[in-house]
């Protein structure tokens, strides 16, 4: 838990710029009521005089105290400007967006039942402005369902499969699997192919079932078995439960535990193994080991665990087993297997109960207890004796190198944390396209001391850039809160890869040498960081955002991933195989990690389109409104006058402009998803911020004092001195007021129209029926009937009918709906003929095809082999070991116990195989045997004895 981190409240780069803009609106009304204030004084000073004869003023009002009346006057007319409901109407539009990742078929995983889900409602926007996505390998990019595949013991491996002229064969779905028969309790779904292990295991060779007894023992598994025979694992991770499942069908079956001791089945016969320590597996210790008392009194520890830090440990006598092993190591990590190492120990009693003694009261010390476990730990995990390694294989997800492919086309840059060895996290990398032979290079960074890493870091700057400036690495007169500096995107010619150990990347992390490790990986198109512990998996992700001005996102599937998850600016959680620690912590969830391509290409590409155009549009609509006051005060004396009648100035936002901009903002999209996944170069412009900033809002603000311009002055031009067909005068308040009004309607309509790309029904009833429903509520309110009940209420008697039936007055709002469009029509013309866009050139294609496009070619890869050494199978998580120990689990009432074995063709009494090298092998090799100049471990051979109590 102290890995997670403190949860935050993730707010949108839009809602941190609409609030810095919101301010800017208040001090632009300011100024503009500060304007019509002056004018105010000056007009009453000037022309104001000749109005006291009808109009006398108050004792003690003069003309400062009616321009500071005006001053406020005006901050109620023109709050208009201020975009009041626009978190409310913004809210609603996230909400809506949300239930379209809630509702979506092709995020819905069948096979567990689960669909994708949105969590918050508050950045759906920001999916579209995605630089950096953090990812999580283990569960997220590959299954995390994990099978046992291969092995290697006493320096031999299996796994393999071969035919009889010793030529190595290829295992597809027909490969003839191994007969469990023999064995009762076997797992039904467990599938191995190499005869030779069960034959080894059959002729009792002491080494192979000292391998499997390791691993019915050496572990945190809970058993339930509710009816003979039939035993269900629970594993804290699932390599725990691939290892134990595998002793479990090679004749080591563990049946159950207490707090005490250990209950197996060896090879038909019931044994009971005192349990007296479990050294658990912490994300420092990387390894887990456990001392156990066998039947007949011998002490022994087990040890499982990273390959480099079991290696730290062992005898002297194993240096030649372990280069063999090292080589069956590096064969299995080029097909991307997870790797454990097994040794082991025998105890003398006078020595452990020292220890034992030195262990309980460090355990019950109050004062730097884990050190000092630590320390004894270290003390008793020495001079350890070799056993082999497991190879267990985690496959890829499926989608996922097409996903990673989509994405990179999208500029958007993945970046792998993984607590995986370097190998192994290499050749997922090259398995899930992440890393490419076709790049120029790919850096590993091993380093071992600071200057090292430093150096290797610059030198790998150096190679993608020879002439990088020091100097120029931050953005000029570009800061970040608290004058944080923003570094700059480099160009590079060509595509680079770049690998960081663990013990590397905690020495790139410190404060000194930060900005270099981040130059170096932002010139990278990849980047997998290895061996990472959960609060290193923060740290890079909080780097990223310290110092780069770009959205980043986190996917994990664990609970090792809620500090990255928590840390970034969207998390992405994955209901997999480890719980829901991630989703719980999560933004947006699924099942699948190739649903994110979705999730970002179309579902965050268009709410961000779809905000960015509400927000534009929104903001027109507002300050052409309220910026007609403004021109109209010039001609009204600065009296505080509206233009407008009262019922629209109410009836403007809520009625006639809300459903058709909410309309656009819902449903409108520039291109399907099908021609968003085939271009993915679509997404970039979310990542420049190009839909919506600050020089767009500049650009909607001009526009808007254009339009009300073209709004006031041409109505009040073409009403001056006008008259009806009959003769009488049409210049009078009212008709001036109803005129401008229908011609913003009008005008606002229209260029909503020009903003929309995709029509539906209910778009199109939208914008028709508000302008529909203006023409019914305006004769209705300025009809007789509501004039005789409330005629203070409605006092535009019969202005409706007087002024529409004219045709200059359709003529003046045809006239300005024109002069409005015209500028916005004439500049995208220009812009589309002369610098088009990434989506004018497709949705000129869209238009072209006239039909769904074919579904995007899929580049099909080879399998790569390698000689990379995989990395360690544990959860990054606290293992369970104080848990088991202390008998807080519940454990069923144990069922009778029976051998569960059928012995086929010979019996266990008696038999003694003629040397370690006899037996029969099925593939007609030798089995057995052994590797010239490696040294045969003395092993304790124990003698199963038969258990009464169970």
């Amino acid at each position: 838990m102290q890995n997670c981190g403190k949860s935050t409240f993730k707010r949108t780069s839009i809602d941190r710029l609409m609030n810095v803009l919101v301010l800017c609106i208040f001090g632009f009304l300011a100024i503009m009521c500060t304007i019509l204030a002056i004018g105010n004084y000056f007009w009453e000073l000037n022309e104001g005089s000749q109005f006291i004869v009808f109009l006398p003023r108050q004792d003690g009002n003069k003309a400062a105290f009616s321009s500071f009346l005006t001053f406020w006057s005006y901050v109620i007319i023109l709050n208009t400007v201020v975009p009041i409901s626009l978190y409310v109407s913004v809210e609603i539009i996230r909400l809506g967006n949300s239930f379209y990742i809630d509702w979506d078929r092709k995020m819905y995983y069948a096979r567990n039942d689960t669909p994708a889900e949105a969590r918050t409602t508050t950045l759906n926007e920001e999916l579209g402005q995605i630089k950096y996505v953090f990812s999580d390998k283990t569960g997220t990019l590959t299954q995390n369902i994990m099978t046992f595949n291969k092995c290697s013991i006493n320096g031999k491996s299996y796994g393999e499969v071969y035919d009889y002229t010793g030529q190595r064969l290829e295992i597809t779905e027909h490969t003839e699997t191994v007969d469990f028969s023999f064995n009762q309790l076997a797992d039904p779904r467990f599938v191995f192919h190499d005869h030779a292990l069960v034959e080894a295991v059959k002729l009792e060779n002491p080494e192979v079932h000292a391998f499997f007894r390791l691993l019915a023992l050496c572990h945190t598994v809970m058993a339930e078995e509710k009816k003979e025979g039939e035993i269900f694992y629970q594993a804290q991770s699932p390599d725990e439960g691939a290892l134990v499942t595998a002793a479990r069908n090679f004749g080591f079956v563990f049946r159950s535990r207490t707090p005490d001791s250990v209950s197996i089945m060896e090879m038909g016969k019931q044994c009971s193994y005192e349990l007296l320590a479990i050294l658990d597996f912490n994300n420092v210790r990387k390894r887990m080991s456990v001392i156990v008392r066998s039947p007949e009194g011998k002490l022994s520890l087990y040890c499982k665990g990273a390959d480099t830090i079991i290696y730290e440990r062992l005898h002297q006598s194993c240096s030649k087993l372990m280069d063999v092993t090292t080589d069956h190591l590096n064969e299995f990590a080029g097909e991307g297997l997870r790797t454990l190492v097994l040794a082991y120990k025998d105890l003398d009693e006078e020595y452990f109960n020292q220890w034992q003694q030195r262990h309980h009261e460090a355990s019950t010390d109050l004062d730097d207890r884990e050190s000092k476990l630590d320390q004894l730990y270290e003390e008793i995990e020495k001079d350890l004796l070799l056993l082999g390694a497991t190879a267990i294989e985690d496959k890829l997800q499926d989608g996922v190198p097409q996903t990673i492919e989509q994405l990179s086309k999208a500029d958007i840059k993945i970046w792998v944390l993984t607590g995986d060895k370097q190998e192994t996290a290499e050749n997922i990398g090259y398995s899930c396209n992440l890393l490419q032979e076709e790049m120029n290079e790919v850096f590993i960074v091993s380093g071992n001391s600071p200057e090292d890493v430093r150096q290797e870091l610059r030198n790998a700057r150096t190679s993608m850039k020879p002439d990088a400036v020091e100097d120029s690495v931050f953005l000029p007169e570009r800061t970040l809160g608290k004058s944080v500096k923003v570094l700059t995107d480099e160009v590079v010619n060509g595509e680079y890869g770049l690998v960081i150990n663990g013990h590397s990347l905690a020495y790139a992390l410190e404060h000194s040498m930060e900005l270099e490790f981040l130059r170096t990986a932002c010139m990278c198109k990849a980047v997998i960081c290895c061996r990472v512990t959960p609060l290193q998996k923060a740290q890079v992700v909080q780097l990223v955002k310290k110092y780069k001005q770009a959205v980043t996102l986190a996917i994990g599937d664990g609970a090792n991933d809620v500090s990255m998850i928590k840390a970034a600016h969207i998390g992405v959680g994955i209901s997999g195989q480890e719980g829901m620690q991630a989703v719980l912590s999560s933004d947006y969830s699924f099942a699948q990690f190739r649903f994110l391509q979705r999730l970002l290409l179309v579902h965050g590409r268009w709410s961000y389109l779809r905000m960015c155009k509400f927000l534009r549009y929104f903001f027109y609509k507002n300050f052409t409104f309220t910026f007609v006051h403004f021109w109209y005060a010039f001609f009204c004396g600065f009296s505080a006058q509206t233009v407008y009648d009262e019922w629209f100035i109410t009836l403007y936002n809520l009625m006639y402009t809300a459903l058709p901009v909410l309309g656009m903002s819902l449903f409108d999209q520039d291109v399907n998803d099908v021609w968003s996944f085939q271009h993915p170069q679509l997404y970039v412009p979310g990542q420049l911020n190009l839909y919506f900033s600050k020089k767009a809002f500049f650009k909607c603000a001009l526009h808007s004092v254009y339009s009300s311009l073209v709004l006031f002055f041409i109505p009040y031009l073409a009403m001056c001195n006008t008259v009806r067909d009959d003769g009488k005068d049409v210049a009078d308040y009212q008709s001036f007021a109803l005129l401008t009004q229908t011609c913003l309607l009008f005008a606002v309509s229209i260029q909503l129209s020009f903003e929309m790309t995709y029509w539906t029904a209910v778009n199109t009833f939208f914008v028709l029926g508000s302008l529909a429903m203006y023409f019914a509520v305006t004769f209705t309110m300025y009809s007789n009937g509501m004039f005789l009940m409330l005629p203070s209420a409605f006092p535009f008697i019969g202005a409706a009918r007087n002024s529409l039936n004219q045709p200059n007055v359709w003529l003046t709002i045809l006239l300005t709906s024109i002069l409005c469009v015209l500028p916005v029509v004439t500049y995208r013309f220009l812009l589309i003929q002369l610098c088009p866009t990434i989506n004018d050139k497709v949705m000129f294609k869209v238009r072209q095809a006239k039909a769904t496009p074919p579904p995007p070619t899929r580049r099909t890869r080879i399998r790569r082999t390698s000689s990379r050494r995989s990395g360690y199978a544990f959860s990054h998580a606290q293992g369970y070991g104080d848990l088991v120990t202390s008998g807080r689990f519940l454990r069923r009432p144990a069922v009778s116990r029976s051998s569960g074995f059928t012995h086929i063709g010979r019996t266990t009494t008696g038999f003694s195989p003629m040397g370690r090298s006899a037996g029969y092998s099925p593939t007609g090799r030798l089995q057995n045997a052994k590797v010239p100049d490696v040294e045969v471990t003395s092993l304790q051979m124990y003698r199963t004895i038969k258990d009464p109590a169970l």
